[in-house]
């Protein structure tokens, strides 16, 4: 269940993250969101949220499938 819980908290969590990085001053050299060409300070954060939302689902996974083989029948 832990397992579970800590992959539905990173989809809870990251992709407001991602957002508020999104409308972030800093993300463009236009100084708004979207305004002009994204900057490293976007694509920095853009890569750390990708790779935990991608350790959080494979976490997610990994505690589903404990579960169910934790309630199959021996």
């Amino acid at each position: 269940m832990f397992l579970t819980a800590v992959g539905a908290w990173t989809w809870l969590i990251w992709p407001r993250f991602a957002v508020a990085i999104w409308r972030d001053a800093r993300a463009w050299t236009g100084g708004g969101a979207g305004l002009g060409a994204p900057t490293s300070f976007l694509w920095v954060h853009a890569a750390l949220i990708a790779a935990s939302l991608a350790v959080g689902t494979a976490v997610g996974v990994l505690g589903i499938r404990a579960w169910r083989a934790s309630r199959a029948p021996t």
